[in-house]
């Protein structure tokens, strides 16, 4: 099996998933984290937004962290999203993976387009974690459902 086709399969069991615990959610409407949340509770997901700045965002309580969840949000949350700087990430992978450990989820850390940690995702991967890094689950989420092809890159070649 291919890379391209690992996180294929990551991806979609992801998105299968119904609890997302959604790191770094901004109130600001304007703002992606915002826009994509919105997008995934609208589409069925129940979203658990996580920032300490806020107590309620799109209807829902607001916890400081993950492990701040009460004990029955600990055992559903399927997907941790990330919307925090790459060097921020590890933080809050490893309140995922202490999640995973005492309750056997989440069972996927997922950081948004632009945002990438190469030691965070491997240290999840370690601890059983599928880990989808610098990719929208919005996007994602759209793109299979209408079924359409992520678009291959062209090769450069030198001129």
């Amino acid at each position: 099996m291919t890379m391209a086709t690992d996180i294929e399969q990551v991806i979609s069991l992801a998105l299968q998933s119904k609890t997302i615990a959604v790191v770094g959610l901004s109130r600001n409407p304007a703002k992606p984290s915002n826009q994509i949340a919105s997008y995934l509770k609208s589409h069925g997901y129940h979203v658990v937004p996580i920032n300490p700045a806020t107590n309620e965002d799109l209807g829902e309580k607001t916890y400081r962290s993950l492990l701040d969840l009460p004990d029955h949000l600990k055992r559903r949350i399927d997907v941790v999203d990330i919307f925090r700087r790459s060097e921020d990430v590890p933080l809050a992978v490893d309140q995922a993976i202490e999640l995973h450990h005492s309750y056997t989820h989440p069972g996927f850390v997922w950081m948004q387009l632009g945002i990438v940690n190469e030691e965070a995702a491997a240290k999840a991967r370690k601890a059983g974690l599928g880990v989808v890094m610098d990719r929208c689950m919005m996007v994602e989420s759209e793109r299979r459902r209408l079924n359409v092809s992520r678009p291959s890159l062209p090769s450069r070649t030198p001129s």
